[in-house]
Order: C-alpha cells, then structure tokens, then sequence
C-alpha cells in the first residue's frame, strides 16, 4: 500500500469540474483529496472526502480479479456521477485503456443489474466480455442468464464511503475485496481497508468508524466461512405493532425477481404503515407473491403490489427508492390485485 499523500486543507470537488476523471488524475499528482457524492437512492447524496490512494491502491487487485490491462476496452454505460462508474472511469486513465460507446466493443462491461438486464433483453451474445456488476445485488439468476449470452461475470459489494468490501460471481458468492478485513457486529457489516474515505464533508450519515478503524454505512448482513451475505440497510416499516426490516424481505423476494424491485412502506389509516412491493416486471408479480406467502410471516408478506414502468432509477442506475414511494404515493404506478 502506498501511504496517504493527501493533504487535509486541499480537496477537489470532481463532479463540479467538467472532466472528473481529469480532476482526480490531477488530485493525485498534487496529493490533494477528492470530494465525491453518495448515490442518495434513499435520500439527500452526501458529500464524501477520501483521499486519491484509496483507490488507486485498489487498481492492482482489481486487476488480477478481472483481466483489465491497458488494451482493455471499457464499456460504463452510466454517468460519472456515480462513484462505480467514476472509479471504473478513472481506473481505465490510469491504466491508458480506451473508453467505448457500445457494448460489442468492449472488453470489460462495468453496469449495475438493472443495466446488465437491458442489455440482455436484446437477446445478443457477448462472448469473451467480462461484466463488472455492482450498485446493486446480482441475484444468481441474472448471473446464470448472462453467463448463458457469453459472459464472465463479477459481482462487488461497496459503498461511496467504504469502497470495495467483498467480490465475487454473485450476491451469494461474496468474500472479502483482497486487502479487506470483514467483521459482522450485532448483525451488521464492518470493514477495515486502505480504501475506506474520511466520512462525510459536514452533516450526518450512515457512515461510521471506530477507533479501531473499522468502519461501517449500516448495511445489515451475516458472515459464515468467508462468505459475506448483505441484506441492505436496516429501513423498516411500522405496521400494526410489528417491525419489518425492509432489507429481510427483498432478500426473501430478490431471488425470484427478474426485474427491478423495492419493498417500501406506504400509509394505511389503522395499521400506520403496510408493506408494499413496486416491481418493474408484471411477471413477477403472482410467484413472488406465492413466495412471500410460503415464506414470510403475515406481518412481513406485502399487502399491495404495484408494477412500476419505467422503473425509477438513479442516475447511477440503482432503485430509487424515494422515487418509488412518491410514485406509489401519487398513484402513477398499477396496482395488481390478489
């Protein structure tokens, strides 16, 4: 690792320049720290300060993980305003490999799965491509169908605040980032890296870190034999006394899902809240229901079921889930009834 040059009374603000990969490259050459912003898929983006090394120290590994070099071709089919696709970005300038339009003609695909989806639906194959899925979970069933159109793909979990946490092919299939020490208190993921940012510029946020230098965004989730599972974070839902975790029912439902979901809580006069499941795929809507019936408790199961279309999503092209419950809200989305 190298250390920290950064210097604490100087930070770039890269999406307030007209190139933030050329910003960060130029941060890093004067050691200046860099200022980036939360994807805010369930609230305001915060501003996060971190220091160029941390990732840059995270090149090499990512390399050896993936095979991307410097005749490599990057597909990010997204805005740089999203820190996945800044960081892929700048990891391809730093590298001098070239940065292309369209997907045949990469080398390296970097997407969330709601992007992998899309371009799967055009039912092509990419032989050969390497696929770099994050922002959101692979579920093993987008995984087996890319694979099937030619693909390799690898599946990360991180954060704007922590960077990489744990890699793999799949949301079941996570084990620590190389460099990364992982620790599930109380039911809740930690981490200790090189990569982790300084926190947030001003105001409060999920972000937190202990004196040991373990930090956290509160991501729930379980570690056994190495392999991290990730529940998302702890929203839950008040409904007629009992406390549903939002993130154990999407984790019940995702696996099912071929499409886009969020599970949000929308008023009800007696009970204060009902959980509700928004969709992108009408499709899903009757085995995910057989689902939450078979495995959730009464409480849990989704009492309405909307299908949104278009789904809502971030610019970083992960669910937004404030989107979700103001559409859900102001009744532009179809209700499928029992």
């Amino acid at each position: 690792m190298n250390p920290s040059t950064s210097r604490p009374d100087r930070a770039r603000d890269l999406l307030a320049e007209a190139d933030p990969v050329a910003a960060f490259v130029t941060a890093h050459e004067a050691g200046d720290d860099v200022l980036l912003r939360t994807s805010g898929t369930s609230g305001t983006p915060r501003i996060v300060r971190r220091s160029t090394w941390s990732w840059v120290d995270s090149f090499a590994p990512v390399e050896s993980l993936t095979g991307l070099a410097r005749t490599s071709r990057a597909w990010i089919p997204a805005p740089v305003t999203g820190t996945m696709n800044l960081f892929a970005a700048v990891h391809a300038r730093f590298l001098g490999a070239d940065v292309v339009d369209e997907p045949h003609a990469a080398t390296h695909w970097f997407l969330t799965p709601s992007a992998l989806h899309d371009v799967l639906d055009t039912g092509e194959r990419f032989d050969g491509v390497h696929a770099v899925v994050a922002g959101d979970r692979l579920g093993i069933a987008l995984h087996d169908r890319a694979s099937a159109a030619g693909l390799r793909v690898s599946h990360y979990y991180g954060a704007a605040e922590l960077s990489f946490v744990a890699w793999g092919t799949h949301e079941d299939d996570l084990t620590a980032f190389p460099g990364v020490e992982l620790e599930v208190r109380d039911g809740v993921v930690w981490v200790r890296s090189a990569y982790v940012s300084s926190g947030y510029v001003d105001g409060d946020g999920p972000f937190l870190q202990g004196a040991d230098r373990f930090a956290t965004v509160g991501d729930r989730g379980s570690l056994a034999d190495g392999r991290l599972q990730v529940h998302g974070r702890d929203d839950v839902v008040l409904t007629g006394g009992a406390t549903v975790h939002v993130a154990d029912v999407e984790g019940c439902l995702r696996a099912g899902a071929t499409g886009a979901l969020a599970v949000v809580g929308i008023p009800h006069p007696r009970l204060g809240a009902v959980v509700a499941a928004a969709l992108e795929h009408r499709d899903d809507v009757e085995p995910l229901r057989t689902t939450s019936r078979a495995q959730l408790a009464a409480s849990h199961r989704p009492r309405r079921w909307f299908v949104l279309t278009p789904f809502p999503l971030t610019a970083a092209g992960k669910v937004d889930r404030a989107a979700v419950t103001a559409r859900i809200a102001a009744g532009d989305g179809v209700e499928v009834a029992p």
